[in-house]
């Protein structure tokens, strides 16, 4: 059974979208991804998200627009097989955030995706973030 983990596509204003670097010592170290993270037992996928963006990112969510579902992904790593719930969330501003679990941060544009390394998982996310934007 997959290990089910929300993450967000936060979208600036010109449609830049926040990219995290996971941090060294972790599994995935040095790849970078959406934010976000497992959703605990009982929780909405929406509820964890939102705290997994406070937990991370020190991110207060009352500023984000709407959560938006885009279409789930399933991946096999060689430690797990995920179930990757990913919701696209407009930014009416850039958030102020703090970086308390990742080694680094950019908000990029679409075609600029591909000059970092992305965690498997997240790929077709973006395929999808490319159609939808």
């Amino acid at each position: 059974m997959p290990v089910i983990v929300v993450c967000a596509v936060l979208l600036d204003p010109t449609d830049r979208f926040l990219a995290v670097q996971r941090p060294e010592g972790r599994s995935l170290e040095g790849f970078w991804e959406f934010p976000g993270g497992k959703i605990e037992p009982g929780e909405s996928p929406e509820a964890a998200l939102r705290r997994e963006l406070k937990e991370e990112l020190d991110l207060d969510p009352t500023h984000l627009g709407e959560f938006s579902p885009l279409a789930p992904v399933v991946h096999a790593y060689d430690f797990a097989t995920i179930q990757l719930v990913p919701f696209l969330v407009p930014c009416r501003q850039r958030p102020s955030l703090t970086l308390l679990e990742h080694a680094d941060h950019r908000w990029i544009a679409v075609e600029e995706a591909d000059r970092i390394a992305w965690a498997p998982a997240d790929l077709p996310v973006l395929e999808e973030l490319g159609r939808v934007l």
